[in-house]
C-alpha cells in the first residue's frame, strides 16, 4: 500500500494570518511540520497550499508543494485536491499544519491503521488526565467500541458519569480525547469530501460527526498520553519549551 502523507497549509487565518510561515527557532512552522512528517514511514509528503509564499517556502527548503484552491471549506477537501494531483496512492494521511512539533510515530500508527483490511477511515485518541480537559469544549472528546471504532466525538465530557461529582469524573470512567489526524482510503477520501454538512456537524463543529452520520466507520488507535502543541494564535509560540527548539 502507497500512503501519501498531505500538509494543508493556508495562508488565511482569522487569528493568525499567515501562520505557516511563523518562525520558531529559526524555521518555519511548515518547515519543522513536514520534517517531522518526513521521518515518517509514509512513501511521500507534500504541502497543500493556496498560497504562493507558501508554496515558495516549502520548495525553498527541499519539501513538495502543490497549489491548490482557495476556497476549500476543510482541510479534508484541500487534501483531496491534492490526492489527485499527486497520482496514484493508496492512502491519505492528512496531518495537520499547525502542529510543528507532531509525533512521527503517531503518523506511523494512523499508517499501520489504514492497512488492515476493515478500515478505510482512521484517528487517534489519547486518554484524558486533567479534569481542565475533560470539561473543556476545546478539547474534542471520543467514546468507541470493543473494536475500536468511534461511536462518537463531542466537544462536551463522553461519556455522561451519572451520580458522581465533576471532581470524581476522573476515577469512575476512561476518558480519551481525540487528536486531530485523518488517515483514509484514497477512495474514501473522495467520497466523504463530496459529502454535504449534517446536523451534528452543524451542532458540534466537528467534520469526522459528517462521516459518522453518514454510515463511515472511524477506527481509533489509542496512544500514551502526551503533550501537544499546536499553534492557534501569535501567543502560543510564546509557550513552546525551549528544549524542543
Amino acid at each position: 500500500m502507497r500512503i501519501l502523507g498531505i500538509i494543508p497549509a493556508r495562508y488565511g487565518s482569522t487569528r493568525f494570518p499567515g501562520k505557516p510561515l511563523a518562525v520558531i527557532g529559526g524555521k518555519t512552522m511548515i518547515r519543522r511540520t513536514w520534517e517531522r512528517a518526513a521521518q515518517s514511514s509514509l512513501d511521500a509528503v507534500v504541502v497543500a497550499t493556496d498560497d504562493q509564499r507558501i508554496f515558495d517556502e516549502v520548495q525553498g527548503f527541499g519539501g513538495q508543494a502543490v497549489m491548490t484552491r482557495p476556497d476549500h471549506r476543510s482541510g479534508t477537501d484541500r487534501c483531496r485536491e491534492a490526492l489527485d494531483k499527486m497520482g496514484d496512492y493508496d492512502a491519505v494521511v492528512n496531518i495537520q499544519g499547525d502542529e510543528p512539533f507532531i509525533d512521527p510515530d503517531h503518523i506511523n500508527r494512523v499508517a499501520d491503521l489504514l492497512r488492515l483490511p476493515d478500515v478505510h477511515i482512521a484517528t487517534l485518541a489519547k486518554p484524558i488526565t486533567i479534569a481542565e480537559s475533560l470539561f473543556s469544549s476545546h478539547c474534542v472528546k471520543v467514546v468507541f467500541g470493543r473494536e475500536g471504532d468511534a461511536l462518537y466525538f463531542s466537544r462536551s465530557p463522553l461519556p455522561n458519569v451519572r451520580g458522581a461529582s465533576s471532581s470524581e469524573w476522573l476515577q469512575a470512567a476512561d476518558f480519551y480525547q481525540h487528536i486531530g489526524i485523518y488517515g483514509y482510503r484514497s477512495e474514501t477520501l473522495r467520497e466523504v469530501s463530496e459529502l454535504p454538512m449534517g446536523r451534528l456537524e452543524q451542532a458540534e463543529k466537528l467534520e469526522q460527526l459528517r462521516w459518522l452520520e453518514n454510515g463511515y466507520r472511524i477506527r481509533i488507535g489509542v496512544v500514551p498520553a502526551c503533550d501537544s502543541i499546536a499553534i492557534d494564535t501569535p501567543d502560543d509560540l510564546l509557550n513552546i519549551p525551549q528544549e524542543l527548539l
